[in-house]
């Protein structure tokens, strides 16, 4: 049989290696088409439960809301249900407190998009939840992949290791990894004798710590918002910043970040004084005097990494998606809409094409590079400029970029429709082309050269809120 020939008579097969939120999401999109089993490495835990190999999730998440768009076309009802178990839906740019490099984020009365944030464990598992009970889709955890069966050509399934130690093949029609920072996809690909794809590291060296305080009750009606104070790449010394992101159970999550030579420690007694030395103290006077329910937790894997599979050979059969693909520092929080949104393209592909069409992943692969790339420039705008974050310093490229966003962000401070247009890209609801539409780019061209302060970053109601609620 020729590499292009089509799939066998019979029932269509899917194999999803890894069972993460890409994962589940990646099953759903197939499940219109195949039968597919995801393969987990570790115990999945039954309920809104730590996963071991998901040291992240102790830290802040946000779901841009074209992350859940994309996931409730993809398992419907999912969010509605996240917000009946106590996730908040933020409006923005109405209840995004942001202190960025240019200044303070506008917060126009009207809200045009929104975010979804929740514990890291809740949204997992109401994802897992919803994708594990589709018909077509079933889940073996404590089971390794060694490997992809086949050939340069196509890939025709993978050989596992099940939780009693015995090895078989499972035989599918398309393979995605799906198994994130961890992925050994390009040794695989390697060992078929295919080129190693292009990889871009950028590191600036981030340490994260999280740590969750009691907030005042009733918090997501009387104080909806999220806190944030970014670093600065172009002041001296190094970047460090801060998020607070309401959660369900009356709950506040916040997470500090540093770069090489002002990480945050694990210290408890440090916490809130970090928080209050970065450029804007208002993180730290928030959590002033509230009760800590948690120690503080510490990860140091916070590297972008962007694996371009989208230029490279792959063979039939085969695909590649969300952190397996690029995986970003998290402070930005576009890690899950990535991956909501890649399972949608690599669903509108396959109906679009048909499962057996000729270069079915390489197809698959070029529409995935859509969010992707989006989010990739998002957030390594800023990071690149970190010492030592890459070997040779940004390209011309990104610093051109870089500049372009700045001037953006200043005119986003006066001009509505700027302002819209940055949420539309931030938000994952449009592609990054928005920012290059004539009227925003002459809209930059005339705007300011500095952000124009538009007040406090608290309204005075919603310190006098704050306030009757912390009694």
């Amino acid at each position: 049989m020729s590499s292009t020939a089509p799939s066998s008579p019979g029932p269509r097969t899917a194999v999803v290696i890894g069972g993460s939120l890409a994962g589940m999401l990646t099953a759903a999109a197939l499940a219109e088409f195949a039968d597919v089993v995801v393969v987990e490495r570790d115990a999945l835990p039954d309920g809104p439960l730590p996963r071991r190999a998901l040291p992240q999730a102790h830290h802040a998440h946000l779901l841009w809301s074209g992350g859940a768009a994309a996931i409730d076309r993809l398992l419907p009802g999912t969010i509605g249900r996240l917000m009946d178990d106590g996730a908040h839906r933020i409006a923005l740019p109405t209840n995004m407190v942001g202190f960025s490099p240019a200044g303070w984020f506008r917060r126009w009365a009207e809200a045009s998009h929104y975010v979804v944030v929740a514990s890291r464990d809740l949204l997992d598992w109401h994802v897992r939840r919803a994708a594990g009970a589709l018909d077509r889709v079933s889940v073996t955890d404590r089971t390794e992949v060694l490997g992809l069966e086949g050939d340069a050509r196509r890939v025709t399934g993978v050989r596992v290791r099940e939780r009693d130690g015995a090895e078989r093949v499972l035989a599918a029609d398309l393979v995605v990894d799906a198994s994130g920072r961890s992925s050994r996809a390009s040794a695989w690909l390697t060992g078929f004798g295919l080129a190693e794809p292009a990889v871009r590291t950028v590191d600036p060296g981030l340490v994260y710590a999280s740590r969750i305080f009691r907030a005042p009750a009733d918090l997501g009606n009387a104080f909806p918002v999220i806190v944030n104070v970014q670093a600065d790449p172009r002041e001296p010394g190094p970047g460090r910043s801060a998020t607070l992101v309401p959660i369900e159970g009356d709950r506040w999550l916040v997470t500090l970040s540093g770069t090489r030579g002002g990480e945050p420690t694990s210290d408890p007694e440090a916490f809130e004084r970090f928080a209050r030395e970065l450029r804007h103290p208002v993180v730290g006077e928030l959590i002033s005097g509230t009760e800590p329910l948690t120690d503080v937790v510490v990860t140091r894997t916070t590297v972008n990494r962007r694996h371009h599979y989208e230029k490279a050979a792959l063979p039939e059969g085969f695909a590649v998606i969300g952190d397996a693909v690029a995986a970003y520092n998290p402070v930005y929080g576009h890690g899950m809409s990535v991956a909501a949104q890649s399972a949608l393209a690599l669903r509108s592909v396959i109906a679009r094409h048909g499962w057996s069409a000729e270069g079915l992943g390489a197809r698959v692969q070029k529409a995935v590079a859509g969010p992707v790339g989006a989010a990739w420039a998002l957030s390594t705008g800023n990071d690149v400029f970190y010492p030592g974050a890459t070997e040779s310093g940004p390209t011309r490229a990104e610093r051109v970029a870089a500049a372009y966003v700045r001037r953006l962000l200043h005119t986003s401070t006066g001009n509505g429709r700027v302002a819209r247009a940055v949420t539309d890209v931030m938000t994952l609801e449009r592609p990054a082309a928005r920012l290059f539409t004539p009227p925003v780019l002459l809209a930059a061209a005339l705007g300011p050269r500095r952000a124009q302060l538009t007040g406090p970053p608290l309204a005075e109601a919603e310190l006098a809120a704050l306030a009757a609620l912390r009694g």
